[in-house]
Order: structure tokens, then C-alpha cells, then sequence
């Protein structure tokens, strides 16, 4: 059968660009909270005095619980609207960063951490989604995601600088404080410029379903950060295993319920799985070879944290300009091609950096990684654009929630297995190469980090001491070499994953009715029926089933003004 042609999307107007500038805002304030907090630890712990597990649970706590709730706060989203859950988001995060602002100790700081990861994870969910009802038009999505992207990892990069900043003039409580005015202006400029939506027929909210997510999820994320701190152990085992088994029964729940908090159905769409495993997999390679080259900066190197983190500043700047140059660049080229080569480049990146890594060399090792995060940052972009679009419409706070949860649980255990391999290679190299004078005790406390054999060294007579110093050298270089190997061979997975799979995802630009390969959808079926107020003209995947929007005439998409 001849395939119908649809017609062309509504393009967006002044009032969705002034719209993603706002939702650009908090999305980058909330990659801050994820590491502004990083530089604020000594003065912090001095101030309230925390135990170790009491700072840990400070730091990781934000981090957690945005994993945890990802997905259950898309599809709550998706049922009492995206717009309104993202200005509750707004309040909740603005009361939240006030009250972190103000602990007066440790435990206070712990839960107004935990309050802001739940409100973080409201946000993020509900921006991409709403980024989907106002861009309509493939290619002006593409860069509204592109930009989206960009101010996400911006904020990551920028967040310890900002802490630093923040920390010179004013206390530690200041850093929680960048983002109440921010999202104050959500809270005034959101209800103006941004369209409210929810699918149809949402029925209600499982809530058993949604704790069952919530543990399954924590339990597995909190073992894999278990295991790159602490290494393997039956504890590590437990946590992840056990979450691996709630989880499955969350899956049989989804299965038999007649409404599902998560839509299992999605996952059939080849476009959808493919899009969210190459995105994952790309994340895992790129965040174990992140924090491994940080480590390496400084204990192979030599440099302060501070100077490490300047050094980094060369492959964000250029991650943002080449995600940037990717609206332009997909709307002659397949998404598909610019993943692949991408993620090839990156692979080739990762080579450098274990073929230089013995050399000790800051400009081989910035180069090399720059190359690393500059293949991989515009793709999180594309495959990020692929998972929400592939979804139908009244299914995309549910489809971002999946989408940022695949990435964070790509980071934790990216950095939990390649680091774990990296500290094996570690300690079984300097057992070998560590001066034979030493004595076991002191051998194995070097053994445990990089940075306390540089302690141990300290300690010892000068020649013993330098001895242990470059053998420390020699072993962390060889874990980051066997890391970036690892990384490598994973980043070229993602790319023949991505070249496979998404190939029949068509150019931003293309008119052509997209392959029923990529949504799953026959050509005699990709037609709504207009009656049921089916959405029209997405090139990515046709809508399948109605809406129900407040504010905006979402049949055509945002009215242009």
C-alpha cells in the first residue's frame, strides 16, 4: 500500500523559544545540584561535623532518589499534566534548596537533599516532555533537544566552578541558593509560555507499582556505587540482586495489570529500545573514563582538583559547540550516520587515551578524552530526541523518564565497573612493581587508593618514598589503559547498535512517512483516525492515540505567535 502522506507539523513561534529558554534554565540548574556540591565537602563537614556515612548519604543522596523517581514522575506527568507537575517540581525544588541552604546539621541537610532529588525528578521528565508538544516540527526539535542537552552537561561541567565561586565570598549553604530565583521565574513565566498536557483516559496511579520502581531502581544504582567505592562484596551482591528481583516483580505487576504505571509496550518499538540501549551503553563508556581520567590528572600527574577540573573545560566547550552543530548537520545526514560516527570517533578517542596513558603526558591525556566526550555528547542528544519522539505523544513524560533513567544508570555503573576493573589492575600492579622494602601493612594501605599510596609516600624515607610514588604512577596508568580499552570496545558497540537499528530513522527534513521498522507501525496503520484526535505529522512515530490538552490547541501542535 502507498503510504499516506502527512502534513507538514506546525513550526514553533516566538512564544516556544522564549518557552525553551525557560525550560533550559532549571535543566541546567538541576545538573548543577549533581556536582556544586563536590567543592563545598570540607568547609561543609567543618561546619556541621557530619560522620563519613552522613556526608556520603549528603552527596549521593540528590543522585539517588532523581534515579529512583525518574520514571514514576514521567508517567505521573503524562496523567495529571506536564506542566503542572513541573511548576510543583519548581516549588517543591525552591522550598527544598532554601531549607538545604539553612541545615543546621547533618540530618536536616540529608532530607532536604532527598527532597530536591524527588523535585528533580519532576523536572527533568516534564521539560523534555513539554519540548516534545512544542516543537512539532522534526528539526526544530532536534535543536530544542540539542540545546536541551547542552545546558544539561554545562551545568555538570560548571558546577563545581560555580560551588568554588560561591565558596570564596559566602558560606556553604550559598550553593543551594543558584537555583531559588530560577525557579521562581518558572514559576511566573511557566504558566504563560508553556502548554499544559496529559494523555487521555489516563486512569489512575499505581502506587505499589511505583514503590516497587523506587527500590528496584535505588537498590541497583546504590550497589553499583557500592561497588566502584568499596569493591566487590556479598553486601554489593545483595543490593543488586535484590533489586534485580523487585524489579522483576515490578515487571510481572506492569505485565497483568490493565494499567500499567510503565507502558512495557514501548519497548517493542525498535527505534525506542535501540535509541535508549545505544544511549545507555555510550553513557556507561564515557562516565568510567571521565572519572578515571580526573583520578588520573591528579595522582598520575600531579595537579590540584581544582586545576584537574579547569583542564576538563576543553571538552565540555567543545562537546557543547559539536552537539550545537548537530540540528544542522542531521538535516542532511541520517540520525543514524552522525550517532555512528560519533561514537566511532569517541571509540577512537578512548584508544589514545590507553595507547598515552604510561607517557604521563597532560596534553596526550586532555586531547585524547576531548576527542572521548566530543564524539559522545551530540549523540546523547539524537538519542535522546529518538526515545521521546519514537513514543506516542500521551506516552512522552513516560518515554523522558526512561530516557534520563537509562543515563544514570549508564553513570552508576559505568563508573562502578570500570572502575572496579581499573582498581584490580591497580592494586595487582603496584603488589608487583611496589619497592620490596616495604612492609605489608604499609603495602596494603597503599593498595587501597591511588591518592593514599601518595599518602604512604609522604611518610617514607626519600628514595623509598619516590620509588613508591612511580610505581603508583605505573599502576594507575595501567588501570586507565585497561578502563579506556573496555571503553572503547563499548563505545564501538553502541555505535554498530546505533548504525543497525536506527538506520531507517529519516532526516530531519525528510517528507518521506517514516519505516515501519522504526515504529513499529504498518503503513495501512500509520494514519490516525482525525476523529479520534490522533497528532499528525510526527516523522518519528505517528500518535496512536488521542490527548487531552489544556492551553493550546494540541491537535496542530503550539499556536506560533
Amino acid at each position: 500500500m502507498t503510504p499516506k502522506k502527512h502534513e507538514a507539523p506546525a513550526r514553533a513561534g516566538r512564544r516556544e523559544w522564549i518557552g525553551l529558554g525557560v525550560l533550559a534554565l532549571p535543566t541546567t540548574v538541576l545538573a548543577m545540584d549533581l556536582t556544586v556540591l563536590h567543592v563545598a565537602a570540607p568547609s561543609l563537614g567543618a561546619d556541621l561535623a557530619p560522620t563519613g556515612g552522613q556526608l556520603l548519604w549528603i552527596l549521593d543522596v540528590y543522585g539517588f532518589l532523581v534515579a529512583g523517581f525518574l520514571m514514576t514522575m514521567g508517567t505521573l506527568g503524562d496523567r495529571i499534566g506536564r506542566r503542572r507537575l513541573l511548576l510543583v517540581g519548581a516549588a517543591a525544588f525552591a522550598v527544598a534548596s532554601v531549607l538545604a541552604a539553612f541545615a543546621p546539621g547533618a540530618e536536616l541537610l540529608i532530607l532536604a537533599r532527598a527532597l530536591l532529588g524527588v523535585a528533580g525528578a519532576t523536572l527533568m521528565p516534564s521539560t523534555l516532555a513539554l519540548l516534545t508538544t512544542m516543537f512539532r516540527d522534526p528539526a526544530q526539535r532536534t535543536f530544542a533537544f540539542a540545546l536541551w542537552m547542552t545546558c544539561f552537561t554545562a551545568g555538570e561541567a560548571i558546577g563545581p566552578l560555580v560551588g568554588g565561586a560561591m565558596l570564596q565570598y559566602f558560606w556553604w549553604g550559598s550553593v543551594f541558593l543558584i537555583g531559588v530565583p530560577v525557579m521562581l521565574l518558572l514559576l511566573v513565566t511557566g504558566p504563560l509560555l508553556l502548554p499544559e498536557q496529559r494523555g487521555a483516559g489516563a486512569g489512575r496511579f499505581d502506587l505499589t507499582s511505583a514503590l516497587l520502581l523506587l527500590v528496584a531502581v535505588l537498590s541497583v544504582v546504590y550497589g553499583a556505587k557500592r561497588l566502584a567505592g568499596a569493591g566487590a562484596s556479598l553486601e554489593v551482591l545483595a543490593w543488586v540482586v535484590g533489586g534485580l528481583l523487585v524489579g522483576a516483580v515490578f515487571l510481572r505487576r506492569q505485565r497483568r495489570s490493565a494499567e500499567p504505571l510503565v507502558d512495557l509496550d514501548l519497548f517493542r518499538l525498535p527505534a525506542f529500545s535501540a535509541a535508549l540501549g545505544t544511549q545507555t551503553l555510550a553513557v556507561c563508556a564515557m562516565a568510567g573514563s571521565q572519572l578515571l581520567v580526573m583520578q588520573y590528572l591528579q595522582t598520575a600527574i600531579g595537579l590540584t582538583p581544582l586545576q584537574a577540573g579547569l583542564w576538563t573545560l576543553p571538552s565540555v566547550l567543545s562537546g557543547i559547540a559539536a552537539t550545537l552543530l548537530v540540528p544542522a548537520l542531521v538535516r542532511r545526514v541520517r540520525p543514524a550516520v552522525v550517532i555512528t560516527c560519533g561514537l566511532a570517533t569517541a571509540g577512537a578517542g578512548a584508544v589514545a587515551v590507553a595507547a598515552t596513558a604510561t607517557e604521563a603526558s597532560l596534553a596526550w591525556t586532555v586531547a585524547s578524552f576531548t576527542v572521548v566526550y566530543t564524539g559522545v555528547t551530540p549523540t546523547l542528544a539524537l538519542t535522546t530526541n529518538a526515545i521521546v519522539g519514537s513514543a506516542p505523544p500521551e506516552r512522552a513524560g513516560l518515554a523522558s523518564g526512561i530516557s534520563q533513567s537509562g543515563a544514570e544508570l549508564g553513570l552508576a555503573a559505568g563508573m562502578a565497573f570500570l572502575g572496579s576493573v581499573s582498581m584490580a589492575v591497580y592494586q595487582g600492579r603496584l603488589g608487583e612493581t611496589a619497592p620490596a622494602s616495604l612492609d605489608a601493612t604499609v603495602l596494603q594501605e597503599a593498595k587501597e587508593t591511588a591518592g593514599g599510596a601518595l599518602a604512604v609516600a609522604e611518610r617514607l624515607p626519600d628514595e623509598v618514598g619516590a620509588a613508591l610514588r612511580e610505581a603508583a604512577r605505573l599502576a594507575v596508568a595501567d588501570g586507565l589503559r585497561t578502563a579506556a580499552v573496555l571503553s572503547a570496545i563499548g563505545l564501538v558497540g553502541a555505535a554498530v547498535l546505533a548504525a543497525v537499528f536506527l538506520r531507517a530513522v529519516p532526516v530531519a527534513d525528510d517528507p518521506a512517512e517514516p519505516d515501519a521498522s522504526v515504529t513499529g507501525v504498518a503503513d495501512d496503520q500509520a494514519e490516525p483516525d482525525a476523529s479520534a484526535g490522533g497528532v499528525t505529522g510526527d516523522h518519528i512515530l505517528p500518535a496512536v492515540a488521542a490527548e487531552s490538552c489544556v492551553g493550546v490547541d494540541c491537535a496542530d501542535g503550539p499556536r506560533s505567535t
